[in-house]
Parts: C-alpha cells; structure tokens; sequence
C-alpha cells in the first residue's frame, strides 16, 4: 500500500480501535507505531494496545456499571479491543479481566491481518496535511508534543495529572455542608463548604501526614510539582497551620449552624455542567485510593461520600479538549485533525479505546460523504464525549473516567442501585435509537 487515506498516529487502544473502524468502513489506513524503532519508559515491547499499568477492564456489570455499561455499548458497535478482550478473558469474579501478552497479541495481529491497515513502525514529529487522528497517549513523544503546542498554545498541553477527588453532589449531606463563596462574592453559592473545628482538623492533618502514599514509577520521577499543583500532603509538611492558610482557608465563610468562621473549611467546586460533580479544591494527593476514601470520609459532610474519581498526580500528556476540539473530535484550528484515547483527557483502557471508535467512526462518516450524529448523552458514549468536548471548564479540565455522574441525571429519588439500573435502562433504549437512526 501506498496510498492511505487516513494516517493514523499511535498504535495504543484508542489507535487500534480508530484504525479497524475506519478499515471496517471501507478506508485505507497507514498506522504509524513508535515502539519497533523506539521504544517509551513504560512499555515492555513493540505490541499493539500493549496494557502497561493493569490487565483488568474493571466491571464488566452493564446493569449498574456505568463503564460495564461502555462496554456493552462498544460490543454493540463492533469494537475491536472489547472483542478480542472477551476473547482473551480470565477469571475475575465480575470484572473483565484478560490475559495480557494473549490480548495484546491478538489486536496486533487482527490489525496486521487487515488489508485496508498498514502498520508502519515509525516516529511521526509533525502533524499530518491529510486526513488524521492523533491517539499518541500519555508518553507522547517530545516532538510531536512540541508540533501539537505549537499549534494549540503551550498552556493547552499538559504533562502531569493533577487529580483533585471527585464526589457525587447527592452523597453529601447538607445538614453539615451549605453553599457560600468566599465573602459571598460571585453568586454567592459557588462552592461547598464543609467545616471542620480545631480537633477534626488536627486528627485531619495526622492522617495526612501518617497516610501510605503511592510512589511514581520510575519514568514519572523527574515530575516536577508546581505551587498550584502540589500534593496535599506535601503542603501539610510544610506546617500543621499550612493548608489552614490555603485550600482550607475558612476566611469569609459563616457556618449557617454557628454563624461564626470555622476552624477550617474544605471546599468543593462544581465540575461538570450538570452539577452532579463536585471537585475537591485543592486537594490532589498521591495517598492511596483506600487511604482516601478513609481519610476523605471523616470530613464533616462527606460521611458518606461516593467518589466519581480520587485524588492523584502522575505523568500524562493531554490537550483542553473542551476549548481545542469540536464535538467530533477535530481540532478548530486544524479540522483535518482529530484526537482520540488518553491524549483528549479520558482515563482509563475502555474509555481511551470508546473514544477512537469514535474518532474513527466520526472520520469514517466524513469521508463518506455523511454525518454521524454524535451519541446521545444519556448513553456512556455520549456521557464520556460530552466530558471530553465541553462538559468541563477547559482551564480546569482534567482526565476522568466514565461514571455515572458524567450522565443527566434520571429523575426521581430512588435507592442507588435502582437509580443506576434506570441510567442503563435509558442508555440502552437509546443507543438502540440512535443507531437506528
């Protein structure tokens, strides 16, 4: 082959899924690989959809899962990566487990296999003139992260996750928390506020300090930690007063119950448009995920907290797609262009995969002369689209995992696991419709 009509750049998940959707349509593509001429810090070979950190695809429950729901979704429509994961599937209970070296094995050869996909093992430095996805990943390389800067603004590409904790806005309890902003500025009710008095704080501050805390592997060591970004509990060993003066500042905020200051005051900020999500300010931490759930959980008001995402700081490469990309995934100042996996701001395999059978889907339409609407929001498509292009403020955006706080809510109060299985009762009613459409 020759002649491609689509070069698609990065042969993870999301590249792999991208390029057999767009083979399946009908278009040649060229799949440009790194790994075979030079390798990254985190992958062991030169595989295709190599899984690096895990070999699990979480629950795999479409009843009450929303990303078990993602994958039914992506089985429906011919996926890839959910094929040959189900393929390759071992034992664990409820979720989708697989065997690595069998997985990875059997997406490299499916898409060598297919005569409209060449896999080119090469280093791309520029972006394409041509029709293109980019699905570089986390580890992109530093010249073609310099060539997507360039084209975007340095301030549009990050290089590290700053994760703040997530929580559903109906698991906290409002005869704690009210809503206030800082002196009341703004409208007034931009934020969260759970108070804390001197001994929750103290205790607060010593599980901070005393918390097991997950190290960086060995190619995130020179990460660097910037002011705006720094770990919480780096900043609480800087002094037992130092987040008091910072992230839980209680300066300007009346306790309804008191009327007075608290001693402390953890905040949380809206992060979605919907309102189902609320962001922890300021708190990004390397504490483990079961050292935050304990820890987080012992906030007054957040007793009962259930968390869309947890707090934590790794390496990462990914763009503002709320403000770069269109709701197909092109880039506005380039359309020729589109994004797809981990490089938009998803997290996670499943999520980075769904997001290139989008991006090829999208593309596959466009040069066939039509339109493919894009999934209704109330499915997880849809859901972890709309995150992607314009569910969050694009100066605070950051990578998430689909959960079901990234759908409309249904209406009605339920008991959660009925509420859930109402998500993906609606989500499948309509994602039926949609493709039949």
């Amino acid at each position: 082959m020759t002649a491609h009509q689509v070069h698609i750049i990065g042969g993870g998940l999301a590249g792999s899924e991208a390029a057999w959707q767009l083979a399946q349509a009908g278009f040649s593509v060229r799949l440009s690989e790194m790994r075979g001429v030079e390798g990254t810090p985190a992958h062991q070979t030169d595989r295709l959809a190599e899984l690096v950190c895990s070999n699990s695809f979480r629950s795999d429950d479409a009843d009450s899962n929303a990303v078990g729901l993602l994958h039914a979704e992506m089985r429906t429509m011919g996926s890839l990566i959910l094929s040959r994961a189900d393929a390759h599937r071992v034992p664990a209970g409820s979720a989708l487990a697989v065997d690595r070296n069998g997985f990875c094995d059997a997406v490299t050869q499916a898409v060598e296999a297919h005569p409209l996909i060449e896999l080119v093992r090469e280093r791309v430095d520029i972006l394409p003139e041509g029709p293109a996805i980019i699905a570089t990943g986390p580890l992109t390389a530093a010249p073609l992260a310099a060539a997507i800067a360039g084209e975007t603004g340095t301030e549009a590409l990050a290089f590290f996750d700053a994760l703040a904790p997530i929580v559903h806005r109906d698991s906290i309890d409002f005869d704690i928390a009210w809503f206030q902003s800082r002196w009341n500025k703004g409208d007034g009710k931009d934020y969260i506020n759970c108070p804390l008095d001197r001994e929750q704080y103290d205790a607060f501050i010593a599980g901070l300090l005393e918390g097991e805390k997950s190290a960086f592997k060995e190619w995130e060591k020179d990460t660097p930690y910037f002011d705006g970004c720094m770990p919480i509990e780096v900043m609480a060993e800087r002094g037992p007063e130092t987040l008091r003066h910072g992230p839980m500042k209680p300066v300007g905020l009346d306790d309804p119950r008191t009327g007075r200051w608290p001693h402390a005051v953890v905040q949380l900020r809206q992060d979605n448009a919907l309102g189902t999500l609320w962001n922890i300010v300021g708190f990004q931490t390397k504490l483990k995920h079961a050292e935050q759930v304990r820890l987080f959980r012992t906030i007054p008001g957040l007793e009962n907290a259930q968390f869309a995402r947890l707090g934590g700081l790794h390496r990462n490469t990914f763009i503002q797609s709320p403000r770069l990309l269109d709701g197909e995934l092109r880039l506005r100042s380039r359309p020729n262009i589109r994004f797809a996996g981990q490089i938009t701001g998803c997290e996670g395999y499943v999520e980075s995969a769904a997001v290139g059978m989008l991006a090829g889907r999208f593309l596959a339409a466009e040069l066939a002369g039509t339109t493919l609407s894009t999934p209704p929001a109330t499915t997880a498509l849809g859901a972890l689209l709309g995150h992607i292009t314009g569910g969050a403020a694009a100066e605070t955006f950051q990578p998430m995992n689909v959960n079901f706080g990234l759908f409309p809510p249904v209406e009605g109060k339920k008991r959660k696991v009925d509420r859930k299985m109402q998500y993906t009762a609606r989500a499948r009613a309509d994602l039926e419709s949609w493709l039949a459409a």
